[in-house]
């Protein structure tokens, strides 16, 4: 992550959701190898994605992302395709980089108020500094490990990303809490036997949401390009999740319990 902001001046790679640009969607059938070389040198930083019916599987429509003005883009795009683009063959969405900007660090500064609350909520549970901060490292790990993993694989952050990274929060601490609750407020059995009890439940709870979230990024990931967003971010953050909880969240409270029996 320290090479990766060294380099770009960022912490993720921003779609053009959180950068500002041009969106258009064209209904039809079209060869994305040759599209992408026809743009190659007359767009700005584009991509190209394919949108597939559910049912069929058929590419329905194409959607290109750039950083080019709208009115450049179209014409661009015209000159490939040799039609007019309408409104009955196509769609054209621009967000200006100023919007874009605002709306990302309102979406940053609403991770942060998360996290501020979710460690407030943490302290009053538990009333101790050491199990509450391991809830918070391994949710504040969850999300640093995801992020660097997207960075690794040239994965764009959208919008969605950014929210789904909100939902990711509420996954990681539910498995940490169910783990502090029952080391530190459970008193039958030894302090194993009560990591192993919570361990049980815990590993079901989070492959029951991977498995249903792994689910659903499979049968979005042709058409829903927003969906497949979401649920991408939450498979690769609850699988972080599960080294975070029971390996890092059970070493600190081990620890911690044993120390404060001596």
């Amino acid at each position: 992550m320290g090479i990766f902001y060294s380099n770009t001046g960022d912490f993720i790679h921003k779609d053009i959701s959180l950068t500002g640009g041009t969106t258009i969607t064209i209904n039809e059938k079209i060869d994305l190898e040759d599209l992408e070389g026809h743009l190659t040198d007359k767009l700005d930083s584009f991509s190209i994605r394919e949108i597939s019916s559910l049912g069929t599987g058929e590419p329905i429509a194409v959607v290109i992302e750039t950083t080019t003005e709208p009115d450049v883009a179209k014409q661009v795009l015209e000159e490939y395709l040799n039609f007019k683009l309408t409104k009955e063959n196509s769609s054209i969405e621009f967000t200006g980089a100023a919007l874009s900007q605002g709306f990302f660090k309102q979406l940053l500064i609403a991770i942060l108020l998360a996290f501020i609350f979710m460690a407030i909520v943490v302290f009053i549970i538990f009333r101790s500094f050491v199990p509450s901060a391991a809830i918070i490292i391994s949710a504040f790990a969850d999300i640093f490990m995801t992020l660097t993993l997207l960075n690794l694989l040239g994965v764009q952050m959208s919008t969605a990303g950014i929210i789904a990274l909100l939902m990711l929060i509420g996954y990681s601490v539910d498995t940490d809490i169910l783990l502090t609750n029952r080391v530190l407020k459970r008193k039958q059995g030894s302090l194993n036997s009560r990591i192993y009890s919570a361990f049980n439940t815990g590993i079901m709870m989070t492959i029951t949401s991977l498995l249903a979230v792994t689910a659903a990024l499979l049968v979005v990931s042709s058409f829903s390009a927003t969906l497949t967003k979401i649920f991408s971010v939450l498979v690769i953050g609850l699988g972080f999740d599960l080294l975070n909880t029971w390996i890092t969240n059970v070493s600190i409270l081990k620890w911690y319990v044993i120390k404060k029996r001596k």
